[in-house]
């Protein structure tokens, strides 16, 4: 039998106590910004069910570590400028997390608290994507 488990809200408490978090209404403001980057990394059928930050870049959360990395072969240009980076998810766990091990990584980033969850109803604008035509 396995010793115990870290869970994981364990996980995401240790994540929060360590990294930037930024409240919604700071975040909105961010929008727009050419000094920010918003990088979603919720599922592709999160942001077509709920919509999403305009502006923002959707970056799978499997594929994060890759994509930031410059050595690795799946790297994104988005990743390397001077900015503030800004990642959510729909409630703020996984974006802690992700943010959390990319600072292991050495990149600077925070993340958005309270997550997707409360951004249209605390006046965020969202963007969504027209269904398609049957």
């Amino acid at each position: 039998m396995a010793g115990h488990i870290r869970s994981s809200a364990e996980m995401v408490a240790g994540a929060r106590a360590r990294i930037e978090e930024v409240e919604t209404k700071d975040a909105i403001a961010m929008v727009g910004r050419d000094d920010v980057l918003i990088v979603d990394i919720r599922d592709v059928r999160e942001r077509q069910r709920s919509g999403f930050i305009p502006g923002s870049f959707h970056a799978p959360r499997g594929m994060i570590e890759f994509w930031v990395d410059p050595k690795s072969p799946y790297f994104k240009e988005e990743f390397s400028g001077d900015k503030k980076y800004v990642f959510h998810c729909a409630s703020g766990w996984r974006s802690a997390l992700t943010v959390a091990t990319l600072q292991d990584m050495g990149f600077e980033a925070a993340h958005l608290k309270e997550g997707f969850s409360t951004w249209e109803e605390q006046g965020g604008p969202v963007e969504r994507i027209p269904p398609a035509d049957s």
